[in-house]
C-alpha cells in the first residue's frame, strides 16, 4: 500500500458512532440533504427503509426520493405509502433516450432532487438502521474539504461475518490495486451506500450499469483528489444474496467500466473494443447449456452539461 494511502486511512476513515443525530442536526445549518433509493422490485424492504428515515432522521433529511427502475411489482406504491417521493426512471428527462441499469437511476436522481448533499442507499437492505445514513452525512457536514463519502461494513453471508462481497474481492479490488493504487484504502469500493456534494456529483459522468460505483470512485478522485474522499465504518449490512450467475454479469460490467477509465486516462492503448456478450452455463438434463446475455454499459455525461 502506498504511504499516502496509509496516511489517508488514518486521516479519512471514520465511524458512524462519531456523529450522533443531535450533533448532525446542529452541524447541518442551512445545508439541504436528499436521500435517494434506486429500486427495482424491492417491495419487501423499500417501505421499511423509507419509514425508518422518515421517523428517525426528520431533523437532518429534507427529502426522500425513490427512483423506481422499471419494477414489475408494487415497489413504487409501497415507497409512496411509506412517505417517499417516487419517480419512474424513464419519466425523468424524457427527451433523452432511456438507458438501462442502476447507474441510470442514480444519475437521473440528480435532476429530481434539490439537496446540496445527496446520500444514496440501496433499497434491498434488511434490518435497516438510521446510522447507515447518518454515518455518511457526518464527514460532509463536519468538513467542507470532503466531497464524497463511501460506506464500509461487514457483509454477513452463509454464517460468515464477512462472507459477502465476492465481486469486490475477486474483481474490483484487484483492478483497483493494479491500476488505481491510490484507491486501495477503500474497504468497500462497490458499496451501494455513499454520499456526496451535488457540486461534485454533477461534474462527473455516471456509468449506467453495475460499474457505476467503481466509475464514480475513479472519476471523483481525479476531480477532488484523495483527501476529498472519505469512508465511514457503518458496522454491518445484510441483503438478499445474488446468484453466482448474476454476480458474473455484475463483474463483467465492472470490468467494462474499468476498461473505459483506463482508456480515458491513457493507461492502456486498446487494439480492440471489448465484447459486450457474456456466456455462462447452466446444467440441464442434456448437459451444460450455454446462456448468453448482453452486459454492455453506457455512460451519462456530467449532469451540469445536461441540466441548466
Amino acid at each position: 500500500m502506498l504511504p499516502e494511502v496509509r496516511a489517508w486511512l488514518r486521516h479519512r476513515t471514520y465511524s458512524a458512532a462519531d456523529w450522533p443525530l443531535g450533533a448532525l442536526a446542529e452541524a447541518k445549518g442551512d445545508v439541504s440533504i436528499s436521500v435517494v433509493l434506486p429500486a427495482r422490485d424491492e417491495r419487501e424492504t423499500v417501505g421499511e427503509i423509507v419509514g425508518v428515515i422518515r421517523r428517525e432522521l426528520s431533523a437532518v433529511v429534507d427529502e426522500i426520493v425513490v427512483i423506481d427502475s422499471r419494477s414489475t411489482d408494487d415497489t413504487a406504491a409501497v415507497a409512496a405509502r411509506a412517505g417517499a417521493r417516487v419517480h419512474a426512471q424513464d419519466e425523468i428527462l424524457p427527451h433523452l433516450k432511456p438507458l438501462d441499469g442502476k447507474g441510470e437511476a442514480l444519475w437521473k436522481s440528480l435532476a429530481v432532487t434539490s439537496g446540496d448533499i445527496l446520500a444514496f442507499v440501496d433499497a434491498d437492505i434488511r434490518d435497516f438502521r438510521a446510522s447507515l445514513v447518518t454515518g455518511l452525512l457526518g464527514p460532509l457536514l463536519a468538513d467542507p474539504g470532503i466531497s464524497y463519502v463511501k460506506g464500509c461494513y461487514d457483509r454477513p453471508l452463509g454464517g460468515l461475518a464477512n462472507g459477502g462481497g465476492r465481486v469486490t474481492e475477486l474483481v474490483a479490488r484487484p483492478l483497483i490495486n493494479l491500476h488505481w493504487p491510490e484507491l486501495a484504502g477503500f474497504v468497500q469500493p462497490l458499496a451501494g451506500e455513499y454520499a456526496g456534494r451535488r457540486s461534485a456529483l454533477e461534474r462527473v459522468p455516471f456509468v449506467t450499469g453495475y460499474g457505476v460505483e467503481l466509475g464514480l470512485l475513479i472519476d471523483l478522485v481525479e476531480l477532488v483528489g484523495l483527501d476529498g474522499l472519505a469512508q465511514v465504518d457503518l458496522g454491518s449490512r445484510a441483503h438478499a444474496p445474488q446468484s453466482t450467475e448474476a454476480l458474473g454479469g455484475m463483474a463483467a460490467q465492472i470490468m467494462l467500466a474499468a476498461w473505459s477509465r483506463l482508456e480515458r486516462q491513457g493507461k492502456i492503448k486498446a487494439s480492440h473494443d471489448p465484447a459486450a456478450l457474456l456466456t455462462q452455463f447452466r446444467r440441464t438434463a442434456g448437459g451444460h447449456e450455454p446462456v448468453t446475455r448482453d452486459v454492455s454499459i453506457s455512460e451519462r455525461p456530467p449532469m451540469v452539461t445536461v441540466r441548466p
